[in-house]
């Protein structure tokens, strides 16, 4: 380990009370650091310094509120593969996709479809709309869609350890 708190090769190392530390937040950013103390041993003053510490490191880099999609009518959901023409570059497909509300996440993918894109929308008819525009794109040759019928597991960005 580096003196930074990164391993040789960047990546954060954790110990056991850090890793605790974020999981306590991630499953609740509210909790007050002398709550996540009581669970993890330590003062309220300490938890602070190690959270401080995890920012610095861009280990924990914002804290954010996590809603209910279908509560705020975005019932509708869909995994959207793309395929594109040529060598279409990842900044290029980013930069489309970006324009798109509806559009929670997107990735370069290994496999026939060189994306998959997931949509959120209002309605069966509102995706249709989003998948007709995303299959307009220049670089776009088709899509093929997976609408989600029922979410089976969510969680927050890293696994519990």
């Amino acid at each position: 380990m580096r003196s930074d708190g990164t391993g040789t090769g960047g990546e954060a190392v954790l110990d056991r009370i850090d890793a605790a530390i974020l999981d306590h937040l991630a499953h609740d950013a509210r909790a007050s650091f002398a709550t996540i103390g009581a669970r993890v041993n330590l003062s309220a003053p300490a938890v602070k310094r190690r959270v401080d510490r995890l920012r610095e490191r861009g280990v924990i880099d914002g804290f954010t509120v996590r809603l209910d999609p279908a509560a705020l009518g975005w019932a509708t959901e869909a995994h959207v593969e793309v395929f594109c023409a040529g060598r279409t570059s990842p900044a290029t497909m980013r930069a489309a996709f970006e324009r798109y509300p509806e559009v929670i996440a997107a990735s370069t993918v290994t496999g026939e479809a060189d994306a998959v894109v997931h949509v959120r929308a209002h309605s069966v008819r509102h995706l249709d709309e989003v998948v007709e525009r995303i299959a307009a794109e220049p670089f776009v040759e088709r899509t093929r869609s997976t609408v989600v019928l029922t979410p089976l597991v969510r969680r927050p960005d890293v696994p519990r350890a």
